[in-house]
């Protein structure tokens, strides 16, 4: 048969176990004390304030080199290029068509750079120059030199009918003084001039006397009759004079 007085003594036990243990000192108690984990947050539950650690964007380097501007440069089909450098043997091109950026040309390692807009090829040059052409462009034709105006001369002739019925036409101007020799029917015979003023024809003799530089007078002379003359003025063809030479009959 059971005591009913053991229940009580064991439950006296045991909170007197209890109580020894929360008597304990605090940090004796957390040293034996396994870690206790964070507690978990779940999903859609924000943590507390408090728990969390604060946090600071990161401040990202700028990788964008600076650019110092080079020149402005016109193209081919009468856009611009607006070059920078922006750094050892690296270029920068911004085509610009008006107001409008087409698109930036790069060159890296001193290598040239290529584009192409439209027709428009551009290249860029390590050195800060651009070059450009327009493909299927048409080659310009060479020009023809003008062609020098003829020079008007004024002349001024004096037909004259000789006894022999040739005709001479007495000629001054800008180029000199000559006679054109013909025949009644317009066959020429040949001209007479300063450089050579004497002409022998079927036995008459044509001749131009001068006084210097000029042409005074231009002489007929009938050689088979003896040396019968006539004397023109150069500049009317009117005769002037006239020698018959006496045959002595």
């Amino acid at each position: 048969m059971r005591s009913p007085r053991r229940t009580p003594l064991r439950t006296a036990a045991v909170l007197a176990g209890a109580t020894a243990v929360l008597v304990l000192p605090v940090g004796a108690a957390f040293a034996d004390s396994p870690a206790v984990p964070e507690p978990r947050v779940l999903p859609g539950v924000e943590r507390p304030a408090a728990d969390r650690p604060p946090i600071t964007p990161p401040t990202a380097p700028s990788s964008k080199p600076a650019r110092g501007y080079v020149t402005t440069a016109r193209l081919a089909d009468g856009s611009v290029a607006k070059i920078y450098e922006i750094g050892v043997g690296q270029v920068e091109a911004d085509v610009f068509a008006g107001s409008t950026r087409l698109g930036t040309l790069a060159g890296r390692d001193g290598r040239p750079a290529y584009g192409q807009y439209n027709g428009l090829h551009i290249t860029l040059y390590p050195n800060g120059t651009v070059s450009s052409w327009i493909e299927d462009a048409p080659k310009p034709q060479p020009q023809p030199k003008p062609q020098p105006k003829p020079e008007v001369v004024q002349e001024s002739a004096a037909r004259i009918v000789m006894p022999d019925g040739n005709v001479a036409e007495a000629v001054y101007g800008a180029h000199g003084d000559r006679v054109d020799l013909s025949t009644a029917n317009g066959h020429r015979l040949g001209t007479i001039d300063l450089k050579d003023p004497n002409a022998l024809n079927d036995g008459w003799m044509y001749k131009l006397v001068r006084d210097g530089r000029h042409v005074l007078k231009f002489v007929v002379i009938d050689v088979r009759s003896g040396g019968n003359s006539w004397v023109y003025d150069f500049d009317s063809g009117r005769l002037i004079e006239r020698y018959t030479v006496a045959t002595g009959k």
